[in-house]
């Protein structure tokens, strides 16, 4: 059973919050047995009662113009849950690794982050009962680095990027430097962990229990994770929906040349093995001048924002909705607009970096993901594997 609330707003319209059933309703994941021996340096136990707060999320209806007028979509709001959306997946990746004998009691954490799953390590380490050591670049937002410091994570930060692989790459050369250095660590690789995808079954089933249907679900991409794991399940209950994936400028993810990208939480300089490329439909890239003019607008007129991805996400999802009458949009807001006031809301460093012109309304039509080299909001229809192209 799920309640319904109607919010009226003086601008845009209304939201209308659904609200997922209760929790005793659900069986939330615990610790695999003998978790308690842990290291003086983990959390003292751990708090396994932390992942009973984990999800439950509601789901919004936004209909704010974007800028441009469209009929409304639906948005499940992650940031409302403790970590945010990547908590489901770091959580399910060190259970897994627990059960699997291959991360030991007390034992430490590390991962290479821009961020948000940093956040969501930093739950799961201090529900499971172990120490966090996370791998950041020197560019990551002011206000998370002071956040994953707050939730009692080490941070590394890289200073110089790599040669080739960017950013990225100079923070994995760090991290397996860790690894030797620190003996017994876990290192739950994201990218390429099929238990991050798993780990979005529960956000799959909410969704189900909260919406009679979806026609379109729209999905930002970086380690492939929350897309292949929300299609996999929908696609059980509603056989026809359709993926778009939603990708950064600057990202390679779908065939697109590297290129150093301000926008974080999405896109990548690799090829992640959990993106399911054969799932999509069709495929967006967005730039950072159009996620910032989203998150503005959506902080504005509905009161639900977030990051880089959740600007993005909400650009796309208002378009289709827009284009396509009659068809039920659904997206995720993956986390929400605290980590992002030193960029996103800032004016003074949107100004620096050319995020407040205005903004595409429509996107660029290419025909191909090699067609040409985008630099603002394109769409294609075309989805190819880069790595099974270079094959």
């Amino acid at each position: 059973m799920f309640s319904r609330r109607r919010v009226e707003r003086g601008v845009g319209g209304a939201v209308s919050v659904l609200l997922a059933r209760r929790r005793s309703e659900y069986r939330l994941p615990l610790p695999c047995p003998g978790w308690c021996a842990v290291l003086t340096t983990a959390p003292a136990g751990g708090a396994p009662h932390l992942l009973r707060l984990l999800g439950q999320t509601p789901v919004a209806f936004v209909d704010a113009p974007m800028p441009f007028s469209h009929n409304g979509f639906h948005a499940k709001l992650e940031y409302l849950s403790p970590g945010g959306m990547k908590a489901r997946a770091a959580v399910a990746m060190l259970q897994a690794a627990r059960q699997r004998g291959e991360l030991r009691p007390g034992a430490t954490v590390v991962e290479s982050t821009s961020g948000t799953l940093g956040v969501g390590l930093a739950f799961a380490g201090q529900a499971l009962g172990h120490p966090v050591v996370l791998v950041v670049d020197r560019d990551i937002d002011r206000s998370m680095r002071t956040l994953l410091t707050a939730y009692g994570t080490t941070v590394e930060v890289v200073d110089q990027p790599h040669p080739v692989g960017g950013w990225q790459q100079a923070r994995l050369d760090r991290l397996h430097q860790l690894l030797d250095r620190l003996p017994g660590a876990f290192w739950p690789d994201q990218y390429h962990n099929p238990d991050n995808v798993t780990g979005y079954r529960a956000l799959a089933d909410e969704l189900v229990t909260q919406l009679d249907v979806a026609d379109v679900l729209v999905c930002s991409v970086g380690t492939g994770g929350h897309s292949a794991g929300l299609a996999r399940e929908l696609r059980r209950h509603w056989p026809g929906l359709r993926l778009v994936g939603v990708d950064t400028v600057g990202s390679t993810i779908f065939g697109q040349p590297a290129r150093p990208r301000l926008m974080r939480g999405l896109g990548s300089s690799i090829y992640p093995r959990n993106v399911d490329y054969r799932a999509f439909d069709e495929v967006h890239w967005i730039g950072p001048v159009e996620a910032v003019d989203s998150c503005r607008r959506l902080a504005r007129t509905a009161f639900v924002t977030g990051g880089w991805s959740t600007g993005a996400v909400a650009r796309v999802a208002a378009w289709i909705s827009r284009m396509e009458s009659g068809v039920r949009v659904v997206t995720v807001f993956p986390d929400g607009p605290h980590r992002y006031l030193d960029s996103i809301f800032d004016d003074a460093y949107c100004a620096a970096h050319g995020l407040l012109a205005p903004a595409p309304a429509h996107p660029i039509e290419i025909p191909h993901p090699y067609a040409v080299e985008v630099t603002r909001w394109s769409r294609c229809r075309t989805v190819l594997d880069p790595v099974a192209v270079a094959a």
